[in-house]
């Protein structure tokens, strides 16, 4: 049992370690040698747990992507709420940010397979609109994919970029990041305006 505790313990400073230097340098100028030295750990031990620098990351990104879709769980009925879920968690969590986009840019040109995680969650959301679109929730005349790009693209919009506040704050009405949220969700209900309906359930 011991020896199943201490295989654990060094698992996930390896994890943790590991997301903190793909967020700050990304997968290319990630090292194994730093992560291995930060878990307080050997690069043997580091490629013992995951086959390559690029298996790390894809199993960190996947964990990562799980806590985002948890915490921001779409309801179709109310897309306005959902990008301001999305925005909290975002603004709170900037490393995690940095880390995802750097996923996007550096295997941007990778074919991924059909059960790839980033696949799965995007088609069960997809599957999520259109089925409200059905039901009279959503305007149908918008393509599903549309409305699921622009309403995460608006509710990224301060993520990374707050300091453009403080770059022109003598211009701007409410500094604060309460007002960035409340325009993010006034820009997707004018697009796509909120519905109440008992039956709409967050998945």
């Amino acid at each position: 049992m011991a020896t199943s505790t201490s295989a654990d313990s060094t698992r996930e400073r390896i994890v943790a370690a590991a997301t903190a230097e793909f967020s700050r340098y990304g997968i290319a100028g990630a090292r194994i040698e730093r992560i291995a030295k930060e878990a307080r750990t050997s690069k043997e031990r580091v490629y013992a747990y995951f086959r390559s620098k690029e298996a790390l990351y894809q199993f960190i990104a996947e964990q990562e992507l799980n806590a985002v879709s948890e915490a921001t769980r779409m309801n179709p009925a109310d897309l306005p709420e959902y990008a301001g879920r999305v925005h909290d968690y975002l603004v709170a969590h900037p490393d995690r940010f940095r880390l995802m986009n750097w996923g996007r840019l550096e295997f941007a040109d990778s074919s991924a397979s059909p059960d790839d995680p980033v696949y799965v969650t995007v088609r069960h959301k997809i599957e999520q609109l259109r089925k409200a679109q059905d039901a009279g929730y959503l305007d149908p005349a918008w393509d599903p994919i549309d409305i699921l790009v622009i309403v995460n693209q608006i509710a990224m919009a301060w993520a990374g970029q707050l300091d453009l506040v403080e770059a022109a704050a003598d211009q701007v009405r409410d500094p604060s990041l309460a007002a960035r949220r409340a325009a993010v969700v006034a820009v997707v209900q004018r697009l796509f305006p909120a519905v109440a309906t008992p039956d709409a359930r967050q998945a």
